[in-house]
């Protein structure tokens, strides 16, 4: 498979991850450096692991998860976007660093939220003999810078929009959702 193609395909996988970052920056005030860099770290490793996991699988299990993993991404992202949207109706003293997306939970369902499809790429890859290595780091790499640019732009977007913006990130993070969802249905 020629390195134009692959790119075309982490950008496709990616485009996950920079609206998650576009909608989760919306909703802070202020990300520091090291968050951005955490937040895109961990997309870019989950986008860069899931495919090698999927190629490495092989029908036997992507079978398994087929029917309902649609059905853990809604789920997963529907959670993180009512929490925003939840955090948007309260004042800032209730505010606590539970809400934080850069760490810990929310940053790892954040993560494998945005990273399923690329598992389903795996096993594409594996059945038509693509260089897994070199398709999984473009991937990796891509995901990575897409998810600073989505990081950029969203604190743009918190400028000019204040509070409605985390109503809108929680939003744009459930309708990724229903779309992984209507995708997998339709």
């Amino acid at each position: 498979m020629e390195f134009l193609t692959i790119s075309l395909i982490a950008l496709g996988l990616a485009a996950d991850c920079f609206v998650v970052a576009l909608g989760c920056s919306i909703c802070r005030k202020t990300l520091s450096f090291p968050q951005v860099g955490r937040v895109s770290l961990s997309f870019g490793v989950f986008q860069a692991v899931m495919p090698v996991l999927g190629w490495l699988a092989g029908l036997t299990v992507v079978n398994l998860v087929a029917d309902y993993d649609h059905w853990v991404a809604l789920a997963l992202l529907g959670f993180v976007g009512g929490k925003m949207i939840w955090g948007a109706f309260r004042s800032e003293d209730d505010r606590n660093e539970n809400a934080d997306i850069t760490k810990g939970w929310l940053l790892l369902t954040l993560s494998v939220a945005t990273s399923i499809d690329a598992l389903a790429v795996g096993l594409t890859f594996a059945f038509i003999k693509v260089n897994i290595l070199a398709a999984s780091l473009t991937i990796g790499i891509a995901s990575f810078l897409i998810t600073m640019l989505g990081f950029q732009l969203g604190k743009r977007a918190n400028r000019l929009m204040g509070k409605r913006a985390e109503v809108i990130g929680g939003l744009i993070l459930i309708g990724i959702g229903v779309k992984i969802v209507l995708e997998h249905t339709l």
